[in-house]
């Protein structure tokens, strides 16, 4: 069983000019091991969610969907936060973001965005200057 209620959104709105760096940042609420696997997912409006990345909660054996995303994982090193680091963030990056984890003791295989529940939403904006 994939499900979020044990990771909480750090702020639930991101709001960032293009061309800067903007960091998604999830609470998970245990200590993570590498046996849970993290899932990270994108929602544009009116679409299903689009896998983006998979990572252990050591933040080792990442899987990117697009290697050249400029997307990037750090988990802290009391291992109880992920952060998603979008690099050069585009109006493109506009859209609602996800992670779920599976915790090591289940072995469900079901799709991975059924429980989706804790969207992180990101605004990117042109830049005035």
């Amino acid at each position: 069983d994939v499900h979020c209620g044990d990771l909480t959104p750090v702020k639930n709105e991101e709001f960032s000019l293009e061309g800067s760096n903007v960091t998604l940042s999830y609470k998970y609420s245990k200590t993570a091991t590498g046996g849970d696997e993290f899932y990270w997912y994108r929602q544009d409006p009116g679409k299903p969610p689009e896998f983006l990345f998979f990572h252990l909660g050591t933040g080792s054996g990442a899987r990117k969907a697009d290697p050249n995303s400029g997307l990037h994982i750090k988990v802290n090193e009391e291992k109880t936060q992920m952060d998603l680091e979008i690099s050069s963030a585009a109006v493109t990056h506009s859209a609602l973001y996800y992670c779920a984890v599976r915790p090591t003791v289940t072995g469900n295989t079901q799709s991975l965005y059924k429980n989706l529940s804790c969207p992180h939403r990101v605004f990117t904006q042109f830049s005035s200057s």
